[in-house]
């Protein structure tokens, strides 16, 4: 065994010592998850209530389909929970509601357990993390892309592709795309297609332009750009640590190459502590009501790479585009 076998072999070791230190957080409080779900699907039902609602003035109903994108973000982290199996674990009620909203906020259930799980087991992998994830290369690897390839991965990494996630990630990428790649898998992405083309045409003959637009196309723009950006920063910042495959290890990835959002209240419980993403991945079972305690409780956690949603850190996070190995952090590209 060479030395570089025993050193990933030791951290493995010591990998495998921090998850048990989280593993007291496993534990799940049904009554409150009961209760987060129903506050979240109640408030959501009120604002695209309120967006749809003709005697409220304008700008009334604007707000309440902007927020009504926002409170889909939570949501749709609530989704997330729920297929890692930690929220309303085994609950057919919870399979039957998670499922249906997984169709129409275009993530059907199929897709995003393929794509999601692959990424908790390769997140900052240098070749094979793409699957679920924002593609990334390294200087040497871009310099050999074709010009096409080059363009494709300029606009996949671009904010440009993050404010149009509502028709690129989401439409096409995770119900059009992922069903043509496999039709018997990822019938449930069709599905999700079908449900969103039927609920915009039934909006648009029978309830008209505006109610389209408020009750479904801007909420739902809102919250896929949000959501791309949540996942972007995630895993593009300052300090993120990109491994080779041959020496990647799980824990290392998740303290290293997972961010912590700094988040005032309000956003905290709009994103469901999805900003805690370091204590995510390291342990995805936890319930997102307990990641904050079990950052506090594992000392280990409690320093992690920290972003924010400031304008100045969010250019910055774009501005991260290439692996550089030799300077061992995220460049520019070249002609920069």
């Amino acid at each position: 065994m060479t030395h570089a076998d025993t050193s990933v072999a030791a951290e493995a070791r010591s990998g495998r010592a921090l998850i048990d230190a989280t593993r007291p957080y496993l534990a799940e409080d049904r009554a409150r998850s009961r209760r987060e779900v129903a506050v979240t699907f109640a408030l959501l039902a009120g604002l695209i209530t309120a967006a749809v609602a003709p005697p409220l003035p304008l700008f009334v109903r604007i707000a309440s389909s902007l927020a009504a994108g926002l409170v889909v973000v939570r949501g749709f982290i609530l989704y997330h929970d729920f297929q890692h199996g930690a929220l309303l674990r085994g609950s057919r009620v919870g399979r039957l509601l998670f499922g249906l909203y997984g169709l129409l906020v275009l993530t059907p259930p199929s897709v995003w357990r393929a794509t999601h799980n692959y990424h908790h087991a390769h997140t900052a992998k240098l070749v094979g993390s793409h699957v679920g994830s924002f593609w990334t290369v390294t200087v040497d690897m871009y310099a050999k892309l074709t010009p096409r390839e080059r363009a494709m991965y300029r606009f996949v990494r671009s904010p440009l592709n993050v404010a149009l996630g509502y028709l690129t990630v989401f439409l096409y990428g995770m119900c059009l795309s992922a069903f043509l790649r496999n039709p018997r898998k990822h019938r449930d992405g069709l599905a999700a297609l079908l449900l969103h083309v039927a609920l915009a045409a039934g909006l648009l003959v029978f309830a008209g332009v505006e109610v389209w637009l408020l009750g479904l196309v801007l909420p739902l723009t809102v919250a896929c750009a949000a959501g791309g950006y949540l996942f972007y920063a995630q895993h593009n910042f300052e300090g993120i640590e990109i491994q080779p495959r041959e020496t990647w290890e799980y824990t290392r990835a998740a303290l290293e190459s997972s961010s912590y959002l700094r988040t005032g209240a309000v956003l905290r419980w709009l994103t469901a502590n999805i900003g805690y993403h370091h204590v995510h991945h390291l342990n995805p079972g936890i319930p997102f009501y307990r990641l904050p305690e079990a950052m506090a409780g594992v000392a280990e956690l409690r320093h992690p790479h920290e972003t924010s949603l400031r304008p100045r850190d969010v250019a910055a996070c774009f501005r991260l585009k290439l692996w550089d190995p030799a300077q061992r952090r995220m460049v520019g590209y070249p002609d920069a």
